[in-house]
């Protein structure tokens, strides 16, 4: 059964930890950021299906809450309650000791917040891969394309115009390189994210120096976060590639 801890004050700062029912996590601990496009209907309830899975596996599952838009949530208080949630890592005595890296695991939106987590200033628990699942990487280009009714808008309170230095610290992809290894995965048939915006982050951090791979995977936006699929299976291949490059 998951343990829920809080990290905060407000009823969406709290977390579900899950773990192998040896009690013993073996492969390290991965830390799963919901998507939803950052919109409050959306909840971790997404990433309960993965946690159980990735537990019975061997790893140390993490299942994210954070404010969203329509409940407390924006900037900066999404982007608070990531680093904040990630952190509280640090104090649950269920984690101490427990052997491999730390993983970011983000679907969608969620991928945006992963990805943007790797790269936060003087983090307590520093991420040591990130693996992005259809994550929404170029804020600016999901702006343009009107993505989910403008839901990039909706997230920072404003246009790149308006606020171009609210968007700069948001975006992933101008926050290049990122200083751990990122798996950008992308679902051959996905409708929902559009690819191009993978395609920019990786050109982004290659031009950069950084370590950034595009895997282009099986099935559609939800496949990856459909324990069983062929998709979830590629998702597992690559945090297992995450945790060998970290300790390699």
């Amino acid at each position: 059964m998951p343990q829920r801890f809080s990290y905060g004050g407000h009823a969406e700062q709290f977390g579900e930890l899950t773990l192998p029912h040896s009690q013993q996590p073996e492969r390290g601990t991965v830390v799963i950021i919901h998507g939803g496009y950052w919109r409050s209907k959306y909840s971790l309830e997404l990433g309960r299906p993965l946690a159980a899975d990735l537990a019975a596996r061997g790893w140390a599952a993490v299942n994210l809450e954070y404010r969203r838009a329509g409940n407390g949530g924006g900037w900066p208080e999404t982007f608070e309650d990531i680093s904040a949630g990630i952190d509280a890592l640090a104090g649950l005595p269920e984690l101490a000791g427990v052997p491999g890296p730390v993983i970011a695991l983000g679907h969608s939106a969620g991928g945006h917040l992963a990805v943007w987590a790797a790269g936060r200033s003087a983090p307590q628990v520093p991420l040591n891969a990130v693996v992005s699942q259809s994550g929404v990487l170029d804020l600016r280009r999901a702006y343009e394309l009107g993505l989910s009714d403008g839901a990039a808008e909706n997230l920072l309170g404003a246009g790149p115009d308006q606020e171009p230095e609210r968007w700069r610290l948001a975006d992933p992809v101008r926050a290049v390189p990122a200083p751990v290894p990122v798996f950008v995965l992308h679902g051959a048939t996905d409708t929902t994210v559009p690819l191009e915006l993978a395609e920019n982050y990786v050109k982004a951090a290659d031009a950069a120096g950084g370590t950034a791979e595009l895997r282009l995977i099986p099935g559609d936006h939800f496949d990856m976060i459909t324990p069983g699929t062929p998709a979830w299976a590629e998702v597992l291949r690559s945090l297992d590639d995450a945790a060998a490059k970290t300790s390699g």
